[in-house]
């Protein structure tokens, strides 16, 4: 890759969970990059290894085997307190477990970024533009008890941005969403992805956020196929 900010590589990596006759291969040689600037799309099934492969590109799982790099560094070059660091500070999940705390409310779950991360977030007038974006900003003092399925996935897609990574890796962001918020979430990946230079990566099998990508792979049983680019 030409330009190793904001960008990241998986090499020839492999998953085995289990052994013996409960051994399964998640994933085969996989080989992926992502530069800033790009949406790409991991198209598969269910169970053909997309979330474990997000988890391993997101440094939440080691792999039996191969490398993940994060602007041009192998994880494994780093301790875990700067790989928790690099997390932190680069790296925005946005996972079908939406993790909203139930006891805060939907502002509160922004304060507590704060608190673990007090600078370089969102300004809060950015904030606001992407709760009104994503149609959450009536919601902000309702707690996730309150909140349908749709919405607590948009919250969770606010406040993985807020803390502004550089990469941002979605599991099925859409899952819960009709077609018309499909619309609204992948013109927002796409415009993060593009005006903010941002590397994106998402996983799904909605072929609704087909049209946003720049790049388009496939998942099947473990192998991903190679990039085919999508026009524009």
């Amino acid at each position: 890759m030409s330009d190793m900010k904001n960008s990241f590589s998986v090499s020839h990596v492999s998953q085995v969970f289990g052994t013996g006759t409960a051994r399964v291969e998640a994933l085969h040689d996989v080989s992926f990059e992502a530069d800033a600037g790009s949406l790409s799309l991991i198209m598969g099934p269910s169970g053909s290894g997309k979330s474990t492969f997000l988890t391993i590109a997101g440094g939440l799982l080691t792999p039996t085997s191969g490398s993940v790099e994060v602007n041009g560094i192998k994880y494994t070059e780093r301790s875990k307190k700067q790989r928790d660091a690099l997390r932190l500070d680069a790296i925005g999940f946005v996972l079908q477990a939406y993790h909203l705390l139930p006891y805060l409310t939907v502002a509160d779950q922004f304060k507590l970024v704060d608190k673990v991360k007090p600078t370089g977030n969102l300004s809060k007038s950015q904030l606001d533009d992407v709760l009104a974006t994503l149609d959450i900003q009536n919601l902000v003092h309702k707690y996730p008890g309150e909140l349908s399925g749709g919405q607590q996935q948009r919250v969770a897609i606010a406040r993985a941005l807020y803390p502004d990574p550089a990469i941002i890796l979605a599991d099925e962001p859409t899952a819960a969403l009709d077609s018309a918020r499909v619309e609204v979430v992948g013109a927002l990946l796409k415009d993060l992805a593009v005006k903010h230079n941002k590397a994106v990566v998402v996983v799904t099998h909605d072929t609704r956020l087909m049209p946003f990508a720049d790049h388009l792979y496939n998942m099947q049983d473990g192998w991903l196929s190679g990039a085919e680019a999508v026009a524009s």
